[in-house]
């Protein structure tokens, strides 16, 4: 019967994601929202049986609905639910251990488009559960092994509306922030807040940090104006406000854990220096380990080994797997080059909103602009493609017909397929969050890295 139905319902270790609408188990529709919202709660009972879990969303047009069925199914399985409303993915994070809560759930479909939506599920630590726990609530929505609680044991509802108040009180507490120098500079900021919570969070953090600013799509109306993803051919708009009147341009994702810059001249600073420059600021302060996944820049190595003579390591796409690998080597800080930055010393997890201060410390430290900061890195040049698989191919196929036509490269497998060179690299790997491949290279010129792309294109095509 569903020989032909595009499905849209993605589980994998960076949530259960769809689209809104349609059939059963093929989209992200109230039944599937409840079977694993259920799923997760007796995974979470079962560790803690008198558990409480807070759940915060973004500002996506499905997000009250989403919310109201996820917590009514909590409830229904007996769980204290903490309902924060509009948030941040960062703010619920640091809001699950600060709560006192046995897990969370952020409902957000981070860069996706309007019509999707997910549930990000968090341990007790706040972080991502991992791809163990991830597939154990796979396999008990399959089997539908959960259990209602009885009347006399549903679970509770309490409000909040303070999680992005204290994830940026906490900011600010951190020792190393020089928040007298950043606060005399007055930077003027430019921030697109495309249409979500953003709107919310980094006002607040601007206001703390003496900032003017000056937003664009500040209503949370949930229908992005621009395609979502903080790319340079989304943010035309906000260069040309940074270019008039600003020292900074922000952009961020719908769930604000994604930060990407925009230099005083109204040029994109990129989302992959965005953790080198915060990484830079650290190492000055702290030196030790830095991580970041296969499919971001060299220039974070480059870094840390040449300028700061310490080492560094890459794990497979996605933050469960980043947060891994920085405990494995106790980093000081890591991330992923679509402008994660994660700080161990706050959270184990992606936050825009730390991200900015961490910049701007870097500004304001050095007495120097966010252009000027840029020709001081390694020059790398990255593109990033993207194609749908053919529905009859699978995809270990198209590696193993790849590898052949690639004898000079170095090969590195635990995440699809990374084609090292001496001086680039090409990573073609299954998307976490949408049912495409992904295509990403790197080089010393965008001429090389585009190359790159064309020709392996030009050998999926042969397959």
């Amino acid at each position: 019967m569903h020989e032909n139905v595009e499905m849209s319902l993605i589980a994998s270790v960076s949530g259960i994601r769809g689209t809104i609408g349609g059939e059963p188990g093929y989209n992200l529709t109230p039944l599937d929202v409840v079977r694993f919202s259920a799923a997760y709660a007796s995974s979470v009972l079962s560790k803690h049986p008198q558990a409480k879990i807070i759940v915060g969303r973004d500002g996506r047009i499905s997000g009250s609905i989403v919310s109201s069925l996820v917590v009514s199914t909590l409830q229904s399985m007996g769980i204290h639910v903490i309902d924060a409303g509009w948030s941040t993915t960062p703010s619920i994070e640091m809001a699950v251990p600060h709560y006192h809560a046995q897990g969370g759930i952020i409902l957000t479909a981070s860069h996706n488009p309007k019509e999707w939506n997910a549930l990000k599920l968090l341990n007790e630590k706040g972080e991502f559960i991992s791809a163990e726990e991830g597939n154990r609530i796979i396999q008990a929505v399959h089997k539908a092994q959960f259990d209602f609680a009885q009347i006399d044991k549903l679970g509770s509802l309490s409000e909040v509306s303070d999680t992005i108040d204290i994830h940026i009180d906490q900011i600010l507490k951190l020792d190393f922030i020089p928040l007298q120098k950043i606060k005399t500079k007055k930077y003027k900021v430019v921030v697109d807040c495309i249409n979500s919570t953003g709107a919310i969070a980094i006002p607040k953090l601007l206001e703390k940090l003496n900032c003017e600013f000056s937003l664009i799509n500040a209503e949370i109306t949930g229908d992005f104006a621009h395609n979502p993803e903080p790319l340079p051919q989304h943010l035309s708009s906000l260069m040309e406000r940074t270019a008039q009147s600003g020292d900074l341009g922000i952009a961020i994702d719908p769930d604000v854990d994604r930060l990407a810059l925009v230099d005083e001249n109204g040029n994109y600073f990129g989302e992959e220096y965005t953790l080198v420059a915060a990484a830079d600021f650290i190492l000055s302060k702290q030196k030790g380990h830095t991580v970041s996944n296969l499919s971001s820049s060299l220039a974070l190595k480059h870094l840390t080994e040449n300028k700061y003579g310490c080492t560094y390591s890459a794990s497979p796409v996605g933050e469960v797997h980043v947060v891994t690998e920085m405990k494995k080597h106790n980093a000081v800080i890591g991330g992923e080059g679509n402008g994660g930055i994660i700080l161990p010393e706050l959270h184990y997890g992606r936050d825009s909103l730390v991200g900015i201060v961490l910049i701007l410390s870097l500004m304001a430290e050095r007495d120097m602009t966010l252009s000027e900061l840029k020709k001081t890195y390694p020059v790398f040049e990255m593109c990033k493609d993207k194609m749908e698989i053919p529905s009859q191919v699978a995809f270990a196929d198209i590696i193993s017909n790849l590898t052949p036509h690639y004898q000079n490269a170095d090969f590195i497998t635990s995440d699809g397929l990374k084609l090292v060179f001496p001086d680039s690299w090409i990573h073609i790997r299954k998307s976490n969050t949408e049912p495409i491949i992904r295509i990403y290279s790197e080089a010393k010129t965008l001429h090389e890295a585009e190359s790159l792309i064309s020709s392996l294109k030009n050998q999926l095509k042969n397959l």
